[in-house]
């Protein structure tokens, strides 16, 4: 087993084999409108994490499922790394996780049982964390490995948080810092130390479940998780979902160190550049900003952390919930502001 490498089977790895924004709206604009019924609270209305649909007064389902081609070589790894992405879209929305199916997608004929298992142990690792059952999934044989999950949680109706609640004045949050994207275009050049492949599993593998907490504070108005679309990219849906604004402070954005190091070496993947082509034109970047600031705001993060806006007066808490509850400082990165949707860095 130690001589397979997950990651020769895949053309891009995790959040960076996401289709590009601008071809996914054109590819979603062909689908004609569908059922909506008034129980569906959440759709596909402002490309948010996850739908939501109102079975009672005090309860809703939170729906989402997220699935990717290896993003590391360890099949361990890959499993925990896949699933921690897959949930984070359930804790973005404010929900408390209740189940999981896995998505399996494997080439059977090039990879051993073994292997396979020990994807499977990766994400059921992940799942007990969470405090939830695995309790069935879906297998396919198919040319490149894809491993993720179906997720389902619980939300009270009225603690939603969507990408579209966003109001001028409310300042912006991170959860986790920039880079992914970035230590996995390193990893493929085998530019990673141990240390630096450790912080990066580390990251991703780390819950986002301050989101069930966030949820229960008034003061938080918006929340979205940062993952394929780059920090600029998930910035501008809760723009446009919200009608603001969004000005970033480019010296307070949090980046891994050895991300940082490699992008200022010039090492980029290509979503990137996928996901400016996509967005740029509503992204106003300092005149004098060196070509490494676009490649981290635009880095798609496998995994990445919760990006909220919540009002002045709530930030000492939510900044204490991040702390208490995933063991890591949060980072004031910016503000929203009144105004057509873009996202400027200051």
């Amino acid at each position: 087993m130690d001589d397979i490498r997950l990651t020769q089977f895949s053309h891009g790895g995790g959040c960076g084999c996401k289709i590009a924004p601008a071809l996914l709206t054109q590819m979603l604009g062909a689908i004609p409108p569908g059922i909506v019924p008034p129980e569906l609270l959440v759709g596909t209305e402002h490309a948010d994490d996850a739908a939501v649909y109102r079975i009672n007064e005090r309860q809703a389902i939170v729906a989402t499922t997220d699935f990717f081609t290896p993003i590391v070589d360890d099949p361990f790894d890959f499993g925990r790394i896949a699933a921690t992405n897959a949930l984070s879209d359930v804790y973005a929305m404010g929900a408390q996780p209740i189940m999981a199916l896995a998505v399996l997608g494997m080439p059977i004929d090039k990879l051993p049982p073994q292997v396979i298992g020990r994807i499977l142990e990766g994400g059921a690792a992940v799942c007990r964390d969470a405090g939830i059952p695995l309790a069935g999934g879906h297998s396919i044989d198919v040319l490149e490995p894809i491993y993720g999950l179906i997720g389902l949680g619980l939300v009270d109706p009225a603690e939603v948080k969507t990408n579209a609640g966003a109001r001028a004045g409310d300042v912006l949050i991170l959860s986790k810092p920039l880079g992914i994207g970035v230590l996995s275009a390193g990893l493929k050049k085998a530019r990673l130390s141990d240390a630096d492949y450790a912080e990066m599993v580390r990251w991703t593998t780390t819950l986002n479940r301050v989101g069930t907490h966030l949820a229960k504070m008034g003061g938080v108005h918006a929340m979205t998780d940062v993952t394929g679309f780059g920090l600029a990219g998930h910035l501008l849906e809760m723009c446009r979902g919200s009608n603001v604004a969004a000005e970033l402070d480019a010296h307070r954005l949090p980046f891994i160190d050895a991300a940082l190091a490699l992008a200022q070496d010039g090492v980029a993947t290509g979503a990137s550049g996928r996901n400016w082509a996509s967005y740029g034109a509503s992204v106003v970047l300092p005149a004098d900003a060196p070509p490494w600031l676009r490649t981290l705001v635009t880095d798609p993060q496998t995994s990445g952390g919760l990006l909220i806006a919540c009002e002045a007066a709530a930030e000492d808490a939510v900044l204490a919930a991040i702390r208490e509850t995933q063991g890591n400082e949060g980072w004031v990165i910016g503000r929203m502001g009144a105004g057509e949707a873009r996202v400027t860095l200051g």
